[in-house]
Protein backbone atom coordinates (compact mmCIF):
# COMPACT_ATOMS: atom_id res chain seq x y z
CA UNK A 1 0.00 0.00 0.00
CA UNK A 2 3.22 2.49 0.55
CA UNK A 3 4.47 1.35 -2.70
CA UNK A 4 1.57 2.74 -4.32
CA UNK A 5 1.34 5.79 -2.91
CA UNK A 6 4.84 6.64 -3.31
CA UNK A 7 4.55 6.17 -6.77
CA UNK A 8 1.53 8.06 -7.48
CA UNK A 9 3.37 11.13 -5.79
CA UNK A 10 6.63 10.85 -8.26
CA UNK A 11 4.73 10.89 -11.42
CA UNK A 12 2.86 14.27 -10.61
CA UNK A 13 6.55 15.45 -9.72
CA UNK A 14 8.49 14.32 -12.38
CA UNK A 15 5.65 16.20 -14.52
CA UNK A 16 6.40 19.26 -12.93
CA UNK A 17 10.12 19.00 -13.06
CA UNK A 18 9.68 18.49 -16.98
CA UNK A 19 7.11 21.18 -17.32
CA UNK A 20 9.38 23.58 -15.62
CA UNK A 21 12.40 22.49 -17.68
CA UNK A 22 10.55 22.73 -21.17
CA UNK A 23 9.13 26.68 -19.73
CA UNK A 24 12.81 27.56 -19.07
CA UNK A 25 13.86 26.73 -22.70
CA UNK A 26 10.89 28.60 -23.86
CA UNK A 27 12.12 32.00 -22.08
CA UNK A 28 15.93 31.95 -23.33
CA UNK A 29 16.15 34.10 -26.18
CA UNK A 30 17.00 33.37 -29.89
CA UNK A 31 21.07 34.96 -30.65
CA UNK A 32 20.61 38.25 -32.86
CA UNK A 33 22.57 39.13 -35.59
CA UNK A 34 26.44 39.85 -35.14
CA UNK A 35 27.83 43.32 -35.21
CA UNK A 36 29.01 45.26 -38.24
CA UNK A 37 33.02 44.39 -38.49
CA UNK A 38 34.73 46.69 -37.12
CA UNK A 39 37.20 48.28 -40.27
CA UNK A 40 40.22 51.09 -40.51
CA UNK A 41 39.53 53.52 -43.34
CA UNK A 42 41.02 56.46 -44.98
CA UNK A 43 40.27 59.17 -46.91
CA UNK A 44 41.80 58.92 -50.38
CA UNK A 45 44.28 62.54 -50.93
CA UNK A 46 44.87 64.42 -53.52
CA UNK A 47 48.62 66.34 -54.15
CA UNK A 48 50.95 66.92 -56.87
CA UNK A 49 53.48 64.04 -56.81
CA UNK A 50 57.19 63.68 -58.27
CA UNK A 51 56.91 60.76 -60.58
CA UNK A 52 59.82 58.11 -60.88
CA UNK A 53 61.23 55.35 -63.18
CA UNK A 54 63.03 51.93 -62.92
CA UNK A 55 64.98 50.62 -65.16
CA UNK A 56 67.33 47.30 -64.95
CA UNK A 57 70.88 48.85 -65.09
CA UNK A 58 73.65 46.67 -66.27
CA UNK A 59 77.61 48.28 -65.27
CA UNK A 60 80.25 48.82 -67.60
CA UNK A 61 84.10 50.01 -67.12
CA UNK A 62 84.27 53.83 -68.43
CA UNK A 63 87.03 52.96 -70.39
CA UNK A 64 87.76 49.61 -71.11
CA UNK A 65 91.29 49.22 -72.71
CA UNK A 66 92.27 45.81 -74.65
CA UNK A 67 95.91 45.09 -74.20
CA UNK A 68 97.62 44.10 -77.56
CA UNK A 69 100.83 43.92 -77.64
CA UNK A 70 102.92 45.95 -80.78
CA UNK A 71 105.21 43.77 -81.73
CA UNK A 72 105.53 39.77 -82.25
CA UNK A 73 107.40 37.61 -79.70
CA UNK A 74 107.48 34.99 -77.29
CA UNK A 75 105.77 36.01 -73.56
CA UNK A 76 108.23 35.74 -71.27
CA UNK A 77 106.88 37.42 -68.09
CA UNK A 78 103.55 38.51 -66.50
CA UNK A 79 104.17 41.41 -64.20
CA UNK A 80 100.70 42.41 -62.55
CA UNK A 81 98.64 40.35 -60.62
CA UNK A 82 95.00 39.56 -61.73
CA UNK A 83 92.44 41.40 -60.59
CA UNK A 84 94.44 44.01 -59.29
CA UNK A 85 94.60 47.41 -59.49
CA UNK A 86 96.74 48.78 -62.35
CA UNK A 87 97.95 52.03 -63.68
CA UNK A 88 98.54 53.90 -66.95
CA UNK A 89 102.58 53.02 -68.48
CA UNK A 90 102.88 50.27 -65.47
CA UNK A 91 104.38 47.26 -67.18
CA UNK A 92 102.02 44.28 -67.40
CA UNK A 93 103.69 41.45 -69.40
CA UNK A 94 107.24 41.44 -70.97
CA UNK A 95 108.00 39.92 -74.94
CA UNK A 96 111.51 38.04 -75.39
CA UNK A 97 113.97 41.17 -76.37
CA UNK A 98 116.68 39.30 -77.47
CA UNK A 99 115.56 39.69 -81.06
CA UNK A 100 114.99 43.25 -80.70
CA UNK A 101 118.35 44.67 -79.28
CA UNK A 102 120.14 42.90 -81.81
CA UNK A 103 118.07 44.80 -84.69
CA UNK A 104 118.90 48.03 -82.37
CA UNK A 105 122.89 47.19 -82.14
CA UNK A 106 122.95 46.47 -86.13
CA UNK A 107 121.11 49.50 -86.71
CA UNK A 108 123.83 51.45 -84.58
CA UNK A 109 126.60 49.82 -86.64
CA UNK A 110 124.95 51.07 -90.06
CA UNK A 111 124.78 54.22 -88.43
CA UNK A 112 128.93 54.56 -87.48
CA UNK A 113 129.60 53.22 -91.50
CA UNK A 114 127.23 55.95 -92.95
CA UNK A 115 128.73 58.37 -90.80
CA UNK A 116 132.48 56.96 -92.03
CA UNK A 117 131.06 57.37 -95.34
CA UNK A 118 130.49 60.56 -94.45
CA UNK A 119 133.58 61.71 -92.81
CA UNK A 120 135.64 60.39 -96.44
CA UNK A 121 132.76 61.79 -98.73
CA UNK A 122 133.76 65.22 -96.66
CA UNK A 123 137.29 64.72 -97.22
CA UNK A 124 137.26 63.81 -100.55
CA UNK A 125 135.13 67.34 -101.27
CA UNK A 126 137.20 68.82 -99.65
CA UNK A 127 140.36 67.94 -101.64
CA UNK A 128 138.35 68.58 -104.88
CA UNK A 129 137.76 71.38 -103.73
CA UNK A 130 141.41 72.70 -103.00
CA UNK A 131 142.22 71.26 -106.65
CA UNK A 132 139.71 73.33 -108.37
CA UNK A 133 140.23 76.77 -106.38
CA UNK A 134 144.56 75.84 -107.47
CA UNK A 135 143.56 74.88 -111.46
CA UNK A 136 140.87 77.93 -111.92
CA UNK A 137 143.49 80.61 -112.07
CA UNK A 138 145.84 78.40 -113.96
CA UNK A 139 143.51 77.38 -116.39
CA UNK A 140 142.35 81.11 -116.88
CA UNK A 141 146.50 81.71 -117.59
CA UNK A 142 146.74 78.99 -120.04
CA UNK A 143 149.22 77.45 -117.89
CA UNK A 144 147.17 73.98 -117.66
CA UNK A 145 144.94 72.24 -120.30
CA UNK A 146 141.19 73.49 -119.69
CA UNK A 147 140.45 70.09 -119.50
CA UNK A 148 142.09 69.45 -116.30
CA UNK A 149 139.90 72.25 -114.94
CA UNK A 150 137.04 70.43 -116.15
CA UNK A 151 137.96 67.20 -114.40
CA UNK A 152 138.28 69.42 -111.15
CA UNK A 153 135.12 70.51 -111.53
CA UNK A 154 133.50 66.94 -112.20
CA UNK A 155 135.49 65.99 -108.91
CA UNK A 156 133.97 68.60 -107.41
CA UNK A 157 130.19 67.48 -107.86
CA UNK A 158 130.75 64.01 -107.66
CA UNK A 159 132.35 64.17 -103.85
CA UNK A 160 129.30 66.53 -103.31
CA UNK A 161 126.85 64.21 -104.13
CA UNK A 162 128.94 61.27 -102.14
CA UNK A 163 128.42 64.02 -99.12
CA UNK A 164 124.63 64.04 -99.62
CA UNK A 165 124.26 60.05 -100.05
CA UNK A 166 126.22 59.51 -96.86
CA UNK A 167 124.06 61.94 -95.07
CA UNK A 168 121.36 60.63 -96.52
CA UNK A 169 122.39 56.91 -95.43
CA UNK A 170 122.90 58.39 -91.65
CA UNK A 171 119.38 60.13 -91.70
CA UNK A 172 118.16 56.20 -92.67
CA UNK A 173 120.50 54.63 -90.31
CA UNK A 174 118.92 56.80 -87.32
CA UNK A 175 115.17 56.36 -88.45
CA UNK A 176 116.07 52.27 -88.02
CA UNK A 177 117.88 53.20 -84.70
CA UNK A 178 114.40 54.54 -83.14
CA UNK A 179 112.27 52.53 -84.76
CA UNK A 180 114.23 49.64 -83.12
CA UNK A 181 114.69 51.34 -80.36
CA UNK A 182 110.81 51.36 -80.46
CA UNK A 183 110.55 48.18 -80.88
CA UNK A 184 112.80 47.07 -78.24
CA UNK A 185 111.00 49.37 -75.36
CA UNK A 186 107.66 47.48 -77.15
CA UNK A 187 108.56 43.98 -75.35
CA UNK A 188 107.65 45.56 -72.57
CA UNK A 189 103.64 45.64 -72.54
CA UNK A 190 102.54 48.61 -70.65
CA UNK A 191 98.71 49.60 -69.61
CA UNK A 192 97.14 52.21 -71.51
CA UNK A 193 95.03 53.78 -68.32
CA UNK A 194 94.60 53.30 -65.04
CA UNK A 195 91.93 50.67 -64.19
CA UNK A 196 91.18 46.98 -63.01
CA UNK A 197 93.17 44.51 -64.78
CA UNK A 198 91.41 41.42 -65.63
CA UNK A 199 92.47 37.49 -66.37
CA UNK A 200 95.47 36.92 -68.81
CA UNK A 201 94.34 35.54 -71.35
CA UNK A 202 97.53 33.77 -72.94
CA UNK A 203 100.12 32.46 -70.68
CA UNK A 204 103.79 32.90 -70.36
CA UNK A 205 105.65 30.81 -73.48
CA UNK A 206 103.56 31.75 -76.33
CA UNK A 207 104.15 32.96 -79.16
CA UNK A 208 102.22 36.37 -79.26
CA UNK A 209 101.60 38.79 -81.92
CA UNK A 210 100.14 42.40 -82.89
CA UNK A 211 96.26 41.03 -82.84
CA UNK A 212 96.49 38.80 -79.82
CA UNK A 213 94.57 40.03 -76.52
CA UNK A 214 96.48 39.35 -73.75
CA UNK A 215 94.29 41.29 -71.61
CA UNK A 216 91.50 44.26 -70.39
CA UNK A 217 91.84 47.03 -68.07
CA UNK A 218 88.33 48.46 -67.07
CA UNK A 219 88.44 51.83 -65.40
CA UNK A 220 85.84 51.73 -62.95
CA UNK A 221 85.90 55.36 -61.51
CA UNK A 222 83.69 56.62 -62.27
CA UNK A 223 81.88 53.55 -64.22
CA UNK A 224 79.53 53.90 -66.86
CA UNK A 225 75.40 52.38 -66.55
CA UNK A 226 73.68 51.70 -69.31
CA UNK A 227 69.63 51.45 -69.23
CA UNK A 228 66.64 51.48 -72.01
CA UNK A 229 63.53 53.32 -71.25
CA UNK A 230 60.72 53.88 -73.12
CA UNK A 231 60.43 56.44 -76.08
CA UNK A 232 57.85 58.28 -73.88
CA UNK A 233 59.35 58.34 -70.73
CA UNK A 234 62.41 59.58 -72.76
CA UNK A 235 60.26 62.60 -74.05
CA UNK A 236 59.20 63.75 -70.34
CA UNK A 237 62.80 63.59 -69.01
CA UNK A 238 63.70 65.67 -71.99
CA UNK A 239 60.85 67.84 -71.51
CA UNK A 240 61.40 68.51 -67.76
CA UNK A 241 65.39 68.96 -68.43
CA UNK A 242 64.93 71.71 -70.99
CA UNK A 243 61.24 73.11 -70.92
CA UNK A 244 62.47 74.77 -74.07
CA UNK A 245 63.04 72.67 -76.18
CA UNK A 246 65.87 73.99 -77.46
CA UNK A 247 69.65 73.37 -77.09
CA UNK A 248 71.43 70.45 -75.75
CA UNK A 249 69.36 68.92 -73.30
CA UNK A 250 72.33 66.44 -71.58
CA UNK A 251 74.39 69.48 -70.86
CA UNK A 252 71.37 69.97 -67.99
CA UNK A 253 70.91 66.40 -67.60
CA UNK A 254 72.95 66.55 -64.09
CA UNK A 255 69.83 67.76 -62.62
CA UNK A 256 68.19 64.68 -62.45
CA UNK A 257 70.55 62.54 -60.03
CA UNK A 258 70.22 58.63 -60.47
CA UNK A 259 69.83 56.51 -57.61
CA UNK A 260 71.58 53.15 -57.99
CA UNK A 261 70.22 49.77 -56.37
CA UNK A 262 72.82 47.09 -55.87
CA UNK A 263 72.29 43.36 -56.58
CA UNK A 264 71.11 42.39 -52.64
CA UNK A 265 68.93 45.28 -52.58
CA UNK A 266 71.01 47.89 -50.88
CA UNK A 267 70.91 51.31 -52.57
CA UNK A 268 74.85 52.68 -53.46
CA UNK A 269 75.66 55.74 -51.82
CA UNK A 270 76.90 57.58 -54.73
CA UNK A 271 74.65 59.00 -56.59
CA UNK A 272 75.01 59.21 -60.42
CA UNK A 273 73.58 61.83 -63.31
CA UNK A 274 73.19 61.39 -67.10
CA UNK A 275 76.39 61.20 -69.77
CA UNK A 276 74.07 60.54 -72.80
CA UNK A 277 71.38 59.40 -74.87
CA UNK A 278 72.25 57.06 -77.77
CA UNK A 279 71.49 58.14 -80.91
CA UNK A 280 68.32 55.99 -82.07
CA UNK A 281 65.07 54.66 -80.48
CA UNK A 282 65.17 51.16 -80.86
CA UNK A 283 62.30 49.98 -83.20
CA UNK A 284 61.62 47.08 -81.80
CA UNK A 285 61.62 47.46 -78.26
CA UNK A 286 59.81 50.99 -78.35
CA UNK A 287 62.99 52.00 -76.01
CA UNK A 288 66.36 54.31 -76.04
CA UNK A 289 69.23 53.42 -74.59
CA UNK A 290 70.62 55.88 -72.06
CA UNK A 291 74.08 55.95 -69.77
CA UNK A 292 74.80 57.24 -66.32
CA UNK A 293 78.10 57.64 -64.53
CA UNK A 294 78.42 56.29 -61.00
CA UNK A 295 81.58 57.69 -58.78
CA UNK A 296 83.17 54.14 -57.31
CA UNK A 297 85.36 54.90 -55.22
CA UNK A 298 87.23 51.52 -54.06
CA UNK A 299 85.95 49.95 -57.69
CA UNK A 300 82.59 48.37 -55.40
CA UNK A 301 81.09 48.49 -58.79
CA UNK A 302 82.26 46.01 -61.68
CA UNK A 303 81.38 45.60 -65.27
CA UNK A 304 78.83 43.20 -66.09
CA UNK A 305 77.34 43.76 -62.76
CA UNK A 306 73.39 44.68 -62.57
CA UNK A 307 71.57 47.49 -60.49
CA UNK A 308 68.23 49.35 -60.60
CA UNK A 309 68.28 52.65 -61.63
CA UNK A 310 65.38 55.24 -60.18
CA UNK A 311 65.33 58.73 -61.36
CA UNK A 312 62.51 61.02 -61.61
CA UNK A 313 60.65 61.26 -65.14
CA UNK A 314 58.44 64.30 -63.72
CA UNK A 315 55.51 65.78 -62.13
CA UNK A 316 51.88 64.04 -61.63
CA UNK A 317 49.87 66.88 -61.02
CA UNK A 318 46.24 66.59 -58.53
CA UNK A 319 47.61 62.68 -58.63
CA UNK A 320 44.85 60.35 -55.96
CA UNK A 321 46.64 58.92 -53.23
CA UNK A 322 45.93 55.76 -50.79
CA UNK A 323 48.12 53.76 -49.01
CA UNK A 324 49.70 50.42 -50.20
CA UNK A 325 47.92 48.12 -47.97
CA UNK A 326 44.39 49.36 -49.01
CA UNK A 327 44.90 48.00 -52.18
CA UNK A 328 44.37 44.37 -53.25
CA UNK A 329 45.46 42.65 -56.27
CA UNK A 330 42.87 40.27 -57.55
CA UNK A 331 43.29 38.16 -61.15
CA UNK A 332 45.73 40.17 -62.46
CA UNK A 333 44.04 43.80 -61.30
CA UNK A 334 43.56 45.97 -58.40
CA UNK A 335 40.74 45.90 -55.93
CA UNK A 336 39.83 48.77 -53.40
CA UNK A 337 37.71 48.39 -50.88
CA UNK A 338 35.08 52.01 -50.65
CA UNK A 339 32.91 52.39 -48.06
CA UNK A 340 29.90 54.54 -49.33
CA UNK A 341 26.49 55.78 -47.36
CA UNK A 342 25.48 53.67 -44.87
CA UNK A 343 28.80 52.60 -44.09
CA UNK A 344 28.34 49.76 -46.88
CA UNK A 345 31.26 48.32 -48.30
CA UNK A 346 31.67 48.68 -52.91
CA UNK A 347 34.55 46.14 -54.44
CA UNK A 348 35.97 48.83 -56.97
CA UNK A 349 38.33 47.87 -59.31
CA UNK A 350 40.56 50.84 -59.98
CA UNK A 351 44.02 51.54 -62.24
CA UNK A 352 47.03 52.33 -59.85
CA UNK A 353 50.27 53.97 -61.30
CA UNK A 354 53.69 54.49 -59.44
CA UNK A 355 54.21 54.16 -55.60
CA UNK A 356 54.90 57.26 -53.86
CA UNK A 357 56.85 55.94 -50.17
CA UNK A 358 54.06 53.66 -48.53
CA UNK A 359 51.08 55.42 -50.95
CA UNK A 360 50.01 53.99 -54.22
CA UNK A 361 48.89 56.26 -57.20
CA UNK A 362 45.40 55.27 -58.46
CA UNK A 363 44.94 56.60 -61.79
CA UNK A 364 41.28 55.87 -62.42
CA UNK A 365 38.43 53.56 -60.53
CA UNK A 366 38.76 56.28 -57.43
CA UNK A 367 38.02 60.10 -56.39
CA UNK A 368 39.71 62.21 -53.98
CA UNK A 369 37.65 62.19 -50.72
CA UNK A 370 36.37 58.70 -50.93
CA UNK A 371 37.26 56.53 -47.50
CA UNK A 372 38.91 52.77 -48.68
CA UNK A 373 39.53 50.46 -46.36
CA UNK A 374 42.78 49.95 -44.89
CA UNK A 375 43.11 47.99 -42.31
CA UNK A 376 41.11 45.08 -41.79
CA UNK A 377 40.07 44.60 -46.02
CA UNK A 378 40.23 40.44 -45.40
CA UNK A 379 37.03 41.06 -43.06
CA UNK A 380 35.19 42.83 -46.21
CA UNK A 381 33.24 41.78 -49.20
CA UNK A 382 30.77 43.38 -51.92
CA UNK A 383 27.56 45.34 -50.14
CA UNK A 384 28.91 44.54 -46.41
CA UNK A 385 28.21 46.93 -43.69
CA UNK A 386 30.93 47.71 -41.60
CA UNK A 387 31.82 50.32 -38.48
CA UNK A 388 34.82 52.15 -39.81
CA UNK A 389 37.28 54.05 -37.77
CA UNK A 390 40.00 56.34 -38.60
CA UNK A 391 43.05 54.03 -39.68
CA UNK A 392 46.40 54.59 -37.58
CA UNK A 393 47.83 55.10 -41.05
CA UNK A 394 48.84 59.01 -42.10
CA UNK A 395 49.36 59.84 -45.43
CA UNK A 396 51.91 62.82 -43.77
CA UNK A 397 54.07 60.00 -42.32
CA UNK A 398 54.41 58.34 -45.87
Amino acid sequence: MSHRKSRRFALPCLAGISLLALTGCQQKAAPGPPPPPEVGVTTAIQRNVETYGDWVAVMDGYVNAQIEPQVSGYLIKQDYREGSVVYKGQVLFEIDPRPFQATLDQAKGQLAQAQGQLAQAEASLGLAVINLNRDTPLAEARAIAKSQLDNDTQTKAQDEAAVATAKATIQSAQATIETAELNLGFTKVRSLVDGIAGQAAIQIGNLVNTQSVLTTVSQVNPIKAYFPISEQEYLQVSRRINPGASGDWLKNSSAIPLQLTLADGTIFKHSGHIIFADRNVDTQTGTIRIVGAFPNPGNLLRPGSYGKIRASTGINHDAVLIPQRAVTEFQGGYQVAVVGPGNKVAIRNVKVGAREGQMWIIQDGLKAGEEVVSEGASKVRDGVQVNPKPDTFTAQGS
